[in-house]
């Protein structure tokens, strides 16, 4: 099975409403070292729970990873390599956002081992960018899409988002033709959504209403796949077969380290029969104090066999093509059967492909998503 892992980095410049990721404001220099160091003793305790199995991708997201250092990243990358073997080609991504990376930065994350950038654009509207909170402008989007294609990092994301405070169908369009026009090779394209615990759910901006928002999305399915990307995922877009493989490995439910401060990681134990979700401490300053140590640790739990079924399907309705129906048994150890008579209820009602071969929502399906998962759901 897959390997990947995930690497953590809390701090950003300001925190953003409608963001529900553990993210922490910077109030002065981040502790760049110690916590480099922390990641390290952190993977260090973590290596023992994967027996040398080999990293497929590798992502480092937040927060605002670009606030770290070349240097520190070659660190981290460098001790990575020392403790766990990395395909040759693994994917190596960064997230980075336009008001916190510098043109000259992006070739010096090049030289320490990144290979795809994630560019947290999502818009590229001056003023919906200042109600999102963002700390970048248009210009800034601009400039750090175009020092990506200069430094050779052609393989970047633009993340962006639609359904924004006060959107109209036009101004979607505007962002989504500027957002082509920079020529990443994939692109996340994504709802707003208000989350629970941010500021947005504390004083609920005015949204587009459903009719505009379907509009966003159906407009944006016809522009995308006329300049050539390919949608794979409910939210994701690749030219050229770029997709994320990182992702990917999400939605196929495959295995992956998380490291750092409030990360998550999912590991299978065939010898136990078991597949675990493990976490660390939340709070940057305590998992600085603990990590790598047995205090470290946030938790450790079994995936019970009963939740298994939504927990694969969650993620793997997702993908537009599905995935073959050997891989719930593959990835989840429990029979086929498990999925019955829910599975053939989907299929009869048009949310799921009559393909007895695989596992894939139809075009209806994966626009209802979140209506068709609940269902699979244990009493």
């Amino acid at each position: 099975m897959p390997l990947a892992i995930y690497l953590h980095s809390p701090w950003c410049v300001r925190k953003c409403p409608y963001c529900d990721f553990n993210s922490h404001e910077t109030h002065g220099p981040i502790p760049e070292r110690a916590y480099i160091d922390a990641l390290l003793a952190d993977l260090e305790q973590d290596v023992p729970r994967v027996g040398g199995r080999r990293i497929e991708s590798v992502f480092i997201g937040g927060g605002t990873p670009s606030l770290l250092s070349a240097e520190a990243l070659e660190r981290l990358l460098s001790g990575l390599r020392a403790r766990l073997p990395l395909r040759p080609d693994a994917e190596i991504s960064l997230e980075a956002n336009p008001g916190a990376v510098e043109r000259g930065q992006l070739a010096e994350f090049r030289a320490a081992g990144v290979n795809r950038l994630s560019i947290g654009v999502q818009s590229f509207n001056d003023g919906q960018l200042q109600q999102l909170g963002r700390i970048h402008h248009r210009r800034d989007a601009f400039a750090t899409a175009e020092a990506a294609h200069t430094a050779g990092l052609d393989n970047f994301n633009l993340d962006l988002m639609f359904g924004l405070p006060g959107q109209t169908a036009p101004q979607a369009r505007a962002d989504l033709a500027n957002a082509i026009a920079l020529q990443p090779a994939h692109l996340s394209y994504y709802q707003l959504t208000i989350e629970p615990n941010t500021a947005f759910h504390r004083s609920p901006p005015t949204l587009p209403d459903d009719e505009t928002v379907d509009r966003i999305q159906q407009q944006a399915l016809v522009e995308l796949a006329r300049h050539g990307y390919a949608r794979y995922e409910v939210s994701a877009y690749a030219r050229d077969n770029r997709q994320c493989r990182h992702n990917r490995n999400y939605w196929e439910f495959g295995d992956y380290l998380g490291i750092g401060a409030g990360a998550h990681g999912k590991l299978t134990d065939p010898a136990a029969g078991q597949i675990r979700r493990l976490w660390k401490v939340k709070h940057p300053n305590d998992y600085l104090a603990a990590a790598g140590t047995a205090a470290g640790m946030g938790g450790d739990a079994p995936i019970h066999a009963a939740d298994l079924p939504v927990e694969f399907l969650m993620n793997a309705l997702r993908l537009v093509e599905g995935v073959p129906v050997e891989r719930f048994t593959e990835r989840t150890g429990l029979p086929l059967t498990a999925l019955e008579p829910v599975l053939s209820r989907a299929r009869a009602h048009g949310l799921m492909v009559g393909d007895l071969a695989r596992l894939q929502a139809t075009e209806r399906g994966l626009r209802f998503l979140n209506d068709l998962l609940p269902d699979f759901m244990p009493d």
